[in-house]
């Protein structure tokens, strides 16, 4: 027979306990920032975090240094949240996971001439160029579906460049340990 009188708060609890105890400090609020969108107090990711306000500004800070959080002041009261370098960078690493760099190439190909039609049958440049063109009533017509699809596979496009960088800028890392020609150490490598 199972036991039902383990209440859900005390499931959570658990949880909680497990989190904290199987976590640094710095990993917490590193998971905490991970799902920070909209600005917070250091107060506020501390409690989730469940670290005190001195050791999450601490860790907010070092995440600020690297690039991982951004801040703003409100007032006296510094807000942080995740930055979007960091969002389209675990979004490219992502990506990079589940394809292999010819399907990337070949999507971002796909996507470019996608753009170049839309570009080409619209007679604008750019989706907000189409979308002032276009009456508000339009919006839930067929070219406010086209408007949609046209920003969106613009961002795809942007992302799966962006995976294509970091590919690339792992290769070069690679590379960078390998010796030049002459059997010397590649003096141009960056370090």
């Amino acid at each position: 027979m199972t036991d039902h009188s383990t209440a859900p708060d005390d499931v959570n609890d658990r949880a909680v306990d497990e989190w904290v105890a199987e976590t640094t400090p710095f990993e917490r609020v590193h998971s905490v920032v991970r799902r920070t969108y909209d600005p917070q107090s250091a107060k506020e990711i501390s409690d989730r975090a469940r670290v005190s306000p001195t050791t999450a500004r601490k860790h907010l800070r070092t995440l600020a240094d690297v690039g991982e959080v951004v801040t703003e002041e409100d007032g006296r009261t510094t807000l942080y949240r995740r930055s979007k370098t960091a969002i389209v960078t675990e979004h490219a690493q992502q990506l990079l996971a589940e394809r292999t760099t010819e399907e990337i190439a070949s999507g971002i190909a796909d996507m470019k001439a996608e753009l170049r039609s839309w570009r080409e049958e619209h007679g604008v440049e750019s989706p907000e160029a189409f979308a002032r063109e276009l009456d508000v009533g339009d919006a839930d017509t067929e070219h406010g579906a086209v408007l949609r699809e046209w920003q969106t596979t613009r961002r795809n496009l942007a992302l799966a460049e962006a995976a294509l960088a970091i590919d690339d800028v792992s290769d070069v890392n690679h590379r960078s340990d390998v010796d030049g020609d002459d059997g010397e150490p590649d003096s141009s490598a960056v370090v």
